[in-house]
């Protein structure tokens, strides 16, 4: 009687276990799960681009989206040039708001300047400006093949004369009252607009911090490509088909530049 008081207590052996660190059970300690191999994708996500979870390649749906909008982006060009080839309502209609456009107030001074945004010599330079940027980041901090998205933005914006030049000549389409000659479809300031500022944009916005300069980045970028593309409608350069034409040719590159920048970021993370 007097020798029971002093015995100390006896343990189950399965609640003893129960209780050492990383071990299963009810009433284990919070990481009771870190010594199982993960049973869902979710166990073993990575950090994403700037420090952010993402999931390990391949990244489920993104490919799908990105075929599915490319085909889509093409099949709307397809109709478009086939309007432009035709004489349909819609290129009727096309040529009756670029005329109306054309004699709007905006002064031809200001149209002027925003038609020249698109072009090559003032596009392009800020394009190299900021590649020459992001390498020089990319390779002060130790980014494996720093150089690969600099060649694939150039690759991109070399694909703009490659494309744009041929269709030109198949189209054959005539210009606004007091252009000379044919070719004027798709327009080319508006590609090397788009794919230039919005090449520049994509490799930027990884080395921007916060969520408000890159959502102003690229707002002020879809206004800037919208002005060079009225300025040519309005100075009487090209029709509207045509510039819509080539937004949605150059969305097709920057999407593919999008999904091949992506790739590299998660392989690098």
């Amino acid at each position: 009687m007097g020798d029971s008081g002093s015995r100390p207590p006896q343990l189950r052996p399965g609640r003893a276990l129960a209780h050492t660190t990383g071990a299963s059970g009810s009433g284990g300690s919070p990481h009771r799960s870190d010594s199982r191999s993960p049973q869902t994708p979710r166990g073993v996500r990575r950090p994403g681009p700037c420090g952010r979870l993402g999931t390990t390649p391949p990244v489920p749906g993104r490919p799908t989206f990105s075929l599915t909008a490319l085909a889509t982006l093409a099949l709307l060009f397809a109709f478009l040039t086939w309007q432009a080839v035709v004489d349909s309502p819609l290129r009727r209609a096309d040529e009756r708001l670029g005329r109306a456009i054309a004699d709007g107030p905006l002064p031809d001074r200001v149209a002027e300047l925003l038609a020249d945004l698109g072009n090559v010599t003032v596009a392009v330079p800020v394009l190299v400006v900021v590649l020459a940027y992001v390498a020089w980041r990319a390779r002060r901090a130790g980014t494996s093949r720093w150089w690969l998205p600099t060649l694939a933005a150039l690759v991109t914006m070399a694909a703009v004369p490659v494309l744009v030049i041929p269709l030109k000549e198949a189209v054959g389409r005539t210009g606004p009252p007091g252009m000379a000659g044919d070719g004027y479809y798709p327009s080319g300031h508006t590609a090397t607009a788009a794919v230039a500022y919005g090449a520049a944009v994509l490799l930027l916005l990884p080395w921007l911090r916060g969520s408000y300069i890159r959502r102003e980045l690229t707002i002020g970028y879809l206004v800037l490509v919208a002005f060079v593309g009225f300025g040519l409608v309005r100075r009487g350069y090209h029709w509207p088909l045509d510039v819509v034409a080539s937004l949605v040719l150059s969305a097709m590159l920057l999407i593919a530049l999008t999904v091949f920048l992506n790739s590299r970021r998660r392989q690098a993370g």
